[in-house]
C-alpha cells in the first residue's frame, strides 16, 4: 500500500507531515502516531502494520532527502544547506533508525557513500581551480569518520580531500 493508495485522509495527511518534517523526522513520526491513535482530539484509529510501516518509510525518505540536501554541491550557497557535518549527524540518525526498526541500511549506506564521494570530488575540483573556497564544515577526523562509517577506505576518497578541511586549507 503506497501513500497514494490509502483512503484514510487522516493517515494521508500524517504521511505528508512526516515526509516533509524538519531535521528529525522521528519526532514527527511519534507525533503522528500519537495523534492518529491516542490523542483525544485525533481520529482514534487503530493502525495496521502496513499503515505504521508507511509512516516509518516516510522517516527514511526524509532522512535521505536531508542527507542529500547537504551533500549536493548546488545547495552550498542556499540557506537550506547545513554541510557535511550535518550530513554525518543525519546519517547516524538514519542508521540508528534502521537498526532500531530492524531495517537493512546497506542500500542507504551505498547511496550516501556515493553522494559523499561525488561531493568531495566536486569540492576538490572547484577549490583546486580557485572557483570557490571549501564548504567542508567539519574537521578531517570528522570527515574521515563519516567516510569510514559509510564503508569508504582512504583509497576511495579523491586525492586532495584532506586539504578541504578547516585548518588545513591552503
Amino acid at each position: 500500500m503506497s501513500q497514494a493508495e490509502t483512503e484514510n485522509p487522516y493517515l494521508t495527511d500524517e504521511l505528508l507531515i512526516v515526509r516533509n518534517s524538519g531535521e528529525i523526522p522521528e519526532v514527527a513520526l511519534h507525533g503522528s502516531l500519537y495523534y492518529l491513535t491516542q490523542d483525544p482530539e485525533g481520529p482514534g484509529l487503530e493502525l495496521d502494520h502496513l499503515e505504521v510501516r508507511m509512516l516509518k518509510n516516510m522517516v527514511v525518505e526524509r532522512y535521505r532527502e536531508i542527507i542529500h540536501r547537504d551533500l549536493e554541491p548546488g545547495n552550498r550557497e542556499l540557506s537550506i544547506y547545513r554541510g557535511v557535518a550535518r550530513a554525518l549527524v543525519n546519517w547516524r540518525r538514519l542508521a540508528g533508525f534502521c537498526r532500531k526498526e530492524g531495517r537493512p541500511k546497506e542500500a542507504y549506506r551505498l547511496e550516501v557513500a556515493r553522494a559523499l564521494v561525488t561531493f568531495l570530488r566536486n569540492e576538490v575540483a572547484e577549490v583546486s581551480s580557485r572557483a570557490r573556497i571549501s564548504a567542508i564544515n567539519c574537521d578531517c577526523d570528522g570527515l574521515r569518520t563519516f567516510a569510514r562509517e559509510l564503508g569508504l577506505g582512504p583509497e576511495e576518497l579523491p586525492e586532495g580531500w584532506i586539504g578541504l578541511c578547516p585548518g588545513l586549507r591552503r
